[in-house]
């Protein structure tokens, strides 16, 4: 019997099973590329999804999907998704109200019901992209909102805890309260869903308000100071500071007591403080929002920094290779650092080569990356979409490891490959306990290695036509780390 299928197989009429497979292999695939490629999707003021308000559920899933497709299609492999613009929800919460941005109404849920956060994670994952859940920590209400305030909202259930300021409301960092509130939003969030990363970006306390004669104003925050600001030493605004550092410890420690492999990013305004380096002039974030990013960095309370750089290379006094090569000479701690590029500016400002320019200077780092602010920068901009493809997303990459979550490498997949005349069939499974994020899959042909990156439940792959003479598979973990190869090498005689 053996003989017969033998015979089939060399006619092409049946694969046949090789069992060249090697956990030791002979032959080695290149190492795959790795480059965090990520978009930020922003929600509030429906600026990149849903485009409006009150869609329905098949247009909100259709409008999602082709945002994911074309991160797919241009080889990112992760986006951020806003899951909580104002104290309210794109996802099913018992704490907060649903946003109004999807229904146009605050407190209404999609009908048809779905959770959009469920389901942007499962068609994420499919594709081979991370996501991960963007928070605004403390913004409680926006004053481009057009719905009434839900009766669940903060504001009403929780008045003491919000302060007015000009046009918004906000919750007051000082309050133990608040920190404590915002920190089990984000816990629900962590421990409910299978995300990838929990992000904040630079609302920490707020931009100045200005009055009605254009006066700015001081951030309403008396009672909380005259509580526990005024008796800690500190001066009011080293004890905002301290506020903000209080809660990006905690949040850092819990997320790692929780789920270790999810990582913590935090993306600040780009510039710390004017002359840092000397060259730097512009907005000082750590005077005016009371955010100490540096700190935040240089004490590991992130997996990845990703400092909104939204300017040119060239102009001195905000530099993005300035700010750039400052920002890696604070990681101390060898985190990662991932700029944000304003990719909206091409074709205003900008010519696509900006963007790609800044991308190559990222890469001048061993674990390099960024992110495009936006993701309709992406959508909307086709030269930009093709200067990306053509010059510096040719191949897919792996999101860079991160040691310090996990060096464990997982074993060997356990292969069979099915040949025909002229198709190669493809079948693993993992070995072992551990969990799979992704699968990379190598091909040879021609002596050119291909690389393609598998979701996890996807266990096989086919070649036909111009079919490869070698294949390597290995697993990725939850913490990106790369494992043991399994590889097939075709015989060289029947």
């Amino acid at each position: 019997m053996k003989r017969i299928c033998l015979i089939f197989a060399l006619l092409g009429l049946l694969p046949a099973l090789s069992l060249a497979a090697e956990t030791t292999p002979s032959v080695a695939a290149p190492a795959p590329a790795r480059e965090f490629r990520a978009a930020w999707i922003a929600t509030v003021g429906n600026s990149c999804w849903p485009s409006k308000p009150g869609l329905t559920t098949a247009e909100q899933k259709a409008e999602l999907l082709a945002i994911l497709d074309r991160a797919q299609s241009l080889k990112l492999n992760a986006v951020i998704f806003q899951v909580r613009p104002s104290c309210d929800a794109l996802y099913e919460s018992s704490l907060e109200p649903w946003s109004e941005y999807l229904t146009g109404v605050q407190g209404r849920a999609p009908a048809p019901f779905y959770d959009p956060l469920t389901f942007a994670i499962t068609e994420a994952h499919r594709r081979g992209l991370e996501l991960h859940a963007w928070f605004n920590p403390f913004r409680a209400h926006h004053f481009q909102s057009v719905s009434p305030l839900a009766a669940g909202h903060v504001s009403r259930t929780h008045p003491e805890l919000v302060r007015t300021y000009g046009r918004y409301l906000w919750l007051d960092p000082g309050e133990p309260a608040v920190r404590a509130y915002s920190f089990r939003v984000v816990l629900d969030v962590l421990k409910r869903y299978d995300v990838d990363g929990i992000h904040f970006d630079d609302y920490f306390y707020p931009y100045r308000e200005k009055n009605s004669a254009g006066r700015e104003m001081e951030f309403p925050d008396d009672a909380s100071w005259k509580k526990s600001g005024s008796a800690s030493g500190l001066s009011r605004d080293d004890w905002r500071r301290h506020n903000v550092d209080l809660f990006m410890e905690q949040v850092y420690h819990a997320i790692k007591a929780e789920k270790p492999w999810v990582k913590f990013g935090i993306s600040p305004f780009g510039i710390w403080r004017p002359k840092n380096p000397p060259s730097i002039s512009g907005f000082d974030s750590y005077a005016e929002l009371y955010a100490d990013s540096r700190r935040w960095l240089r004490e590991g309370w992130c997996d990845y920094f990703a400092p909104q750089l939204y300017w040119g290379i060239a102009p001195p006094p905000t530099s993005f290779a300035t700010l750039l090569d400052w920002w890696n000479g604070e990681n101390v701690r060898h985190r990662h650092v991932w700029p944000g590029m304003d990719s909206l500016k091409v074709g205003e400002k900008w010519q696509p080569a900006e963007i790609v320019n800044q991308i190559n200077l990222t890469r001048h780092v061993a674990d390099a990356g960024h992110i495009h602010w936006s993701v309709m920068a992406l959508m909307k901009n086709a030269a930009l979409a093709a200067a990306l493809t053509s010059e510096v997303y040719r191949q897919p990459a792996l999101v860079p490891a991160s040691p310090w979550l996990s060096a464990t490498a997982l074993a060997a997949p356990k292969l069979s490959v099915g040949t025909g005349k002229n198709s190669v069939q493809a079948d693993w499974k993992k070995n072992g306990t551990e969990a799979v994020r992704w699968w990379v899959v190598q091909s040879r042909a021609g002596g050119t290695w291909t690389t393609q990156i598998f979701p996890a439940n996807q266990t096989a792959a086919s070649w036909s036509g111009h079919r490869p003479d070698a294949v390597s598979i290995r697993a990725v973990d939850r913490a990106e780390n790369l494992g043991a190869p399994v590889v097939w090498v075709a015989s060289k005689t029947p």
